[in-house]
């Protein structure tokens, strides 16, 4: 749709075009002039102005520091007409050592820490100047290596990349987001990345894995391990795209667990409030004590003191890795502007050949522009020669033509340059030693012309002149790795139950399903606080870092750790509050210890099974039905079941029969409806006449305890034998006047 024209000479457009291209415009600004490096000096345009600015400033390696806010008021006033704090900020960043593997800026003052990077003092407190690395930008910048383009007032010009002699991109990283792509490129070594130009340079054939036979991975500022394996860093070359994963390095002195060094951009004051932060939530009972000793010597130092020596210190610190910032991942997307202005996602070998592009053309323009000022200066040369050979004619003629500039060109064939250097020169300059000067510069630069000449029609001495370049560079820069390269297994976190301390306790359940946990195993689940109407129903013994479950009258089982119970100080919690259970259900048993353990579930139909606690373990708060009740029928209370296979299983019913039987023909399921335990007559339970009452084991030559409303009577493992007999039968009557039974109890053996 073309635009139309109002009478009073406006221009009209819809709205959706004027958006659209607003929108557009605004993207590719962003991505072009502010969020993407370009890949030839791997800089934003604003860390670029920053660098150009301080050195028109003179702010070099070798001279005194400057004020920070000198730099900043240079670079927005000339070049990036921005506000000072954006500015300011990435002026920081690149002075910050644990941000830049290869910092350009040499900074004095507060500059930020590895805590907390943005606590940099203001840029009125700051000084500043170049580091001896930023040579590699700016050492070739006025030999005509560049193109050069008007600041954003048109008042003077500024480069639009700066020559780098060195994949600085690759070397010191970046980070951008723009308007729907962005960047995330990892820092390198210099010496592992100048090692793998001049071989891409011998051969441009190369694939990712030859070249990581020089570029082992990513090697970031602050250290710490680069623990993906070698697959994973290769794939991630190849396609430009991935994820790492570092991780801190430890070290171990004596008892104590030293950490010397963070993933890139971790906080070690983060990374101990993490650490404290579950020391006191008691879930890291490994830990004695944690403490900072960090100082200038030793920037990163963060110990660790194990509990006891028997702490498993791999164990503790993979639990670390796995629930702290110790170990982080980093996301790598080599999206940079390519040399032809487009933004592109490169892989390693792509983007090094790019590179290696971009150097070819720096150096070639180098070349060029040296040659050019050779020639014209050899030129100059062969019309002072020429003047020296006629000195008395040239200044005749200088003293008597009323225009010796059109003389001299005339009578000698010289051209206006050669002129202009012969009527510039000064008297002193005429003597005899000056000829014998020309000639002998002239000699030296025929020589240069001839080498310049050379190199620049002869792609393989232009190639051999820059990896002469990029080693000699690597020479006087480089550094040794500071990222451990090494592969390790996946951090685990350790399990719940192994972070608690394991003392003994006791799991006492109310009548009304309220639970508690009361420390240690002495305690008398009958003499405890019950709130009204309310009184003991079931309990067992067990550790703080077991877990503890209850079924319900449904037969569904439910668990949590124990120490999450409420103190038995208390009258406890509901559990309906924790646990979701079918609606008129009600909780009617506990169970705890080991989960190779064992416990007897039994119906009131008088059905029933063993089953160990693994089988019952659930994390669902609704619950796991195991053992299968009938419509109107509900679960009895649990019984653990001793590890003594010559157990009897003692069943009694509410009207007074009791039937013992031998372990052994009682199955062992996961769940179920079980087998019939006591036989109970099918008119009988239906009619509620008799069920059922409650079910136990009885270890070899133990007592059972018969419980009635106000007595309890003791059964010896004698005289038990008068209810011995095979499962499912009626079993005998107990003695008059001990017929309600309300439970049935025996003493574990420990």
């Amino acid at each position: 749709m073309q635009n139309q024209l109002d009478f009073d000479g406006s221009e009209r457009q819809a709205l959706k075009d004027y958006a659209e291209k607003a929108y557009l415009d605004y993207s590719m600004y962003v991505i072009l002039d502010r969020a993407l490096p370009q890949i030839g000096d791997g800089l934003k345009p604003v860390q670029r102005r920053i660098i150009y600015a301080m050195s028109e400033l003179g702010l070099s390696a070798g001279q005194k520091h400057k004020k920070s806010a000198r730099t900043v008021g240079d670079v927005i006033g000339k070049f990036h007409p921005h506000g000072d704090s954006a500015c300011y900020e990435a002026m920081v960043l690149m002075a910050q050592p644990f941000s830049y593997r290869y910092p350009l800026i040499d900074g004095q003052g507060n500059w930020g820490s590895t805590d907390d990077p943005k606590s940099f003092a203001a840029m009125r407190y700051t000084e500043s100047r170049l580091r001896g690395y930023a040579k590699s930008l700016l050492k070739e910048l006025g030999l005509g290596t560049v193109d050069w383009v008007a600041n954003f007032d048109g008042t003077m010009e500024e480069p639009v990349v700066l020559p780098a002699r060195l994949p600085n991109l690759l070397l010191n990283g970046t980070t951008g987001i723009a308007v729907g792509m962005s960047t995330d490129v990892p820092p390198h070594n210099l010496n592992e990345v100048a090692s793998a130009l001049v071989h891409l340079i011998d051969n441009p054939k190369s694939t990712a894995d030859s070249l990581m036979k020089h570029i082992s991975g990513p090697d970031f500022p602050t250290g710490g391990e680069l623990v993906s394996p070698r697959t994973e860093i290769q794939k991630i070359y190849e396609s430009g795209n991935g994820t790492l994963r570092l991780r801190a390095s430890y070290k171990k002195e004596n008892d104590d667990i030293v950490i010397n060094s963070l993933p890139y951009q971790i906080s070690g004051s983060k990374v101990l409030e993490q650490i404290a932060t579950q020391m006191r939530n008691k879930k890291l009972p490994l830990v004695a004590d944690l403490r900072d000793e960090s100082d200038h010597e030793e920037p990163i130092r963060l110990v660790i003191t194990p509990k006891s020596r028997k702490v498993d210190v791999d164990e503790l610190m993979s639990h670390l890795f796995s629930t702290t910032s110790l170990e982080r991942t980093v996301r790598v997307n080599m999206n940079i502007v390519a040399l032809d202005g487009r933004p592109k996602t490169f892989d390693l070998v792509s983007l090094l050949k790019e590179w290696i592009k971009f150097r070819k053309a720096t150096v070639k323009n180098r070349l060029e522009h040296r040659l050019q000022i050779v020639l014209d200066r050899l030129h100059v040369l062969d019309g002072l020669l020429i003047a020296y050979l006629n000195i008395d004619e040239v200044i005749r003629i200088i003293r008597t033509e009323e225009e010796p500039k059109i003389v001299l060109v005339k009578k000698y064939s010289l051209s206006e340059m050669q002129v202009e250097a012969i009527l510039n020169l000064r008297l002193r300059n005429l003597a005899k030693l000056e000829e014998f000067k020309i000639t002998e510069e002239q000699g030296g630069l025929s020589e240069e012309r001839q080498i310049l000449e050379l190199t620049l029609k002869s792609s393989a001495r232009l190639k051999t002149l820059i990896k002469k370049e990029i080693l000699e560079d690597a020479e006087s820069l480089g550094d040794e790795r500071r990222t451990i390269i090494v592969e390790r297994e996946a951090a685990q976190a350790l399990d719940e139950t192994q972070l608690v301390a394991s003392e003994p306790v006791t799991v006492v359940l109310s009548r009304r399903g309220w639970a508690r946990s009361a420390k240690g195993h002495e305690v008398d689940p009958l003499s405890l606080s019950y709130k009204s109407g309310d009184e003991h129903l079931a309990s067992a013994q067990g550790r703080s870092n077991q877990l503890a479950m209850f079924i319900d009258s449904s037969g569904r089982v439910y668990s949590c750790l124990a120490y999450t119970l409420p103190s038995a100080r208390g009258q406890g919690e509901p559990l309906s509050g924790r646990f979701n259970p079918p609606d008129g259900a009600e909780f009617c048993g506990t169970m705890i210890g080991e989960l190779h353990d064992r416990y007897l579930l039994a119906s009131d139909a008088g059905y029933g099974f063993i089953t160990k606690l693994e089988d019952l373990v659930t994390r669902n708060k609704a619950g796991k039905a195991v053992l299968r009740v009938a419509p109107t029928g509900r679960a009895s209370v649990p019984a653990p079941v001793p590890r003594d296979s010559k157990c009897l299983i003692a069943g009694v019913s509410s009207i007074g029969r009791l039937l013992c039987f031998g372990m052994g023909q009682l199955p062992e399921l996961a769940k179920g409806k079980g087998v019939k335990l006591i036989n109970i007559p099918g008119p009988k339970y239906k009619s509620g006449e008799e069920k059922l009452v409650a079910a136990c084991v009885v270890p070899n030559e133990g007592k059972l305890q018969v419980q009635t409303a106000n007595r309890k009577m003791t059964l010896k493992w004698s005289d038990l034998q008068s209810y011995v007999g095979e499962r499912a039968l009626r079993g005998n009557l107990l003695p008059k006047g001990w017929r309600k039974v309300e439970g049935l109890k025996t003493d574990m053996p420990k």
